[in-house]
């Protein structure tokens, strides 16, 4: 049986440097407050009406393809994992089809809507598909332009300053260097407390009416309207219930615990431990829990790679972003045990092992 490797890598941010203290002049904050809680010091911004998750995905593409040495004609499935994308539907997939000109070989597109573990599950759907032998080239790409749809009052502060744009892509292919490759993964969820971390509206959750802590709130449904009217209605417009929610206190606990668990699950499936591991890429979802985790797995500074506090965390790009720069940097070496993580909105995560 194959196993699946990583052929090229790449991956895109935008120009637009948005600081900690320009975002002291938009809502009741300061940059110390941000670092202290988050690590977090500039996240970049896409440029508005230029730039979607879609087009920057394909700028990381486009240099994954490339590295990967292939044309981009040979790509034969593409994975995309985002929660910002461009239109509600379609999804990302066959626009980033259509973006990098690849209409005429009519290969199939697949969205994954797993917020901040999308590209792990993404990986893990596509490490399937090649070791079955049904894909040989596939684009795996994880991009998010949360710029777009952040409340940029001190009411929305404690989401808007942490997240940020960006995108990152993989070629996949199949592999039969002995021990290379991906080794394994693991995907779990619990939607428990789904509400704990979620963008509630717009959607078409009539008898759902929660706010962040899981409390009865009216979310401003008609009740004398028979049909329609209540995906998006003024009331959510008026009283900002358009924008993404998060109890902080319990997702942070939540993923403390998650992270080191997957990670140990992966480890011991295929009998290695945290002292193997040569590179960690943790989804930068917040400086302290990747300190904290690292700490846990008794890993130093130089096995874990965190770049959130240039960029803010991306979700589903993070991981991509973030390996794509170890990757440039020459922290990965062929041989080399990499460790991916993520923890997020659903509650979804999920680790892999990959030998470089």
């Amino acid at each position: 049986m194959f196993r699946t490797k990583i052929a090229g890598i790449g991956h895109y941010v935008p120009e637009k440097v948005v600081t900690n203290h320009e975002l002291e002049k938009l809502m009741d904050t300061s940059d110390a407050w941000i670092q202290e809680r988050t690590g977090i010091r500039e996240r970049r911004y896409a440029a508005k009406f230029k730039e979607t998750s879609t087009t920057m995905g394909a700028r990381a593409a486009e240099v994954a393809i490339e590295r990967a040495g292939i044309h981009k004609e040979e790509v034969d499935f593409i994975i995309f994992a985002t929660l910002s994308p461009d239109y509600y539907f379609p999804g990302c997939g066959v626009l980033l089809q259509r973006e990098l000109e690849i209409t005429a070989t009519e290969i199939p597109a697949l969205d994954i809507r797993n917020q901040c573990s999308g590209f792990v599950y993404g990986l893990s759907v596509a490490d399937q598909f090649i070791k079955t032998g049904m894909y040989k080239n596939i684009l795996l790409v994880g991009a998010e332009i949360h710029s777009m749809g952040l409340d940029f009052s001190t009411e929305g502060r404690n989401v808007t300053v942490i997240f940020g744009d960006g995108a990152g892509a993989v070629v996949l292919q199949p592999t039969e260097e002995p021990g290379k490759g991906v080794l394994t993964t693991k995907l779990h969820s619990d939607g428990t407390y789904a509400e704990k971390l979620a963008m509630i509206n717009p959607g078409a959750h009539s008898g759902y009416h929660f706010n962040k802590r899981g409390e009865h709130i009216d979310w401003g449904y008609p009740t004398d309207v028979e049909y329609g009217q209540n995906f998006v209605t003024q009331h959510m417009l008026d009283h900002g219930q358009i924008y993404p929610n998060m109890d902080g206190q319990f997702v942070f606990k939540m993923a403390v615990q998650k992270f080191p668990e997957v990670i140990m699950e992966a480890l011991q499936e295929v009998g290695l431990t945290p002292a193997d591991i040569n590179m960690f890429v943790p989804h930068q979802a917040n400086l302290r829990i990747s300190e904290f985790v690292a700490k846990k797995m008794g890993l130093g500074p130089h096995q874990v790679w965190n770049n959130i506090q240039r960029y803010g965390n991306t979700t589903a790009a993070s991981i991509p972003i973030a390996l794509s720069e170890a990757v440039e940097a020459g922290a990965v070496k062929s041989g080399d045990l990499i460790c991916l993580a993520a923890f997020g909105s659903g509650f979804t995560w999920g680790s892999a092992l990959i030998r470089w």
